[in-house]
């Protein structure tokens, strides 16, 4: 049995298809595209800032483990993060959607087309 999907994760919206053998598959998923919007912020990186960090820092108002957002971040980049585990370089700019953006358009009731 595994763990549950919740609202938090980036499978939330997806369908789960068994093959002919039985293998699960998960659907394909919309990715969280840049917008720009006023009140995203702009943040330059500083060292030892990480996505799971800055997720933690910015997205609290969302979920107590914001950490858990941090592909929201990746994605949402202008030009999106395709390997979170390569180090933020210091100095960079990088920016982080609005707990609005976050609530309403990612998590929102859109996203939910297949539930």
């Amino acid at each position: 049995m595994g763990a549950a999907v919740t609202p938090r994760s980036r499978y939330w919206a997806c369908v789960g298809r068994r093959d002919a053998t039985g293998r699960l598959w998960l659907d394909e998923r919309e990715p969280v595209r840049y917008r720009d919007a006023p009140d995203h912020r702009w943040y330059t990186v500083c060292a030892g800032d990480t996505w799971w960090g800055l997720a933690q820092r910015y997205l609290t108002d969302v979920t107590e483990r914001a950490d858990n957002l941090w592909w929201i971040l990746c994605e949402f980049q202008p030009t999106p993060v395709l390997d979170p585990t390569l180090s933020l370089t210091p100095g960079d700019r990088v920016v982080i959607p609005s707990v609005w953006f976050v609530r309403t358009v990612v998590f929102g009731a859109a996203q939910r087309r297949y539930h």
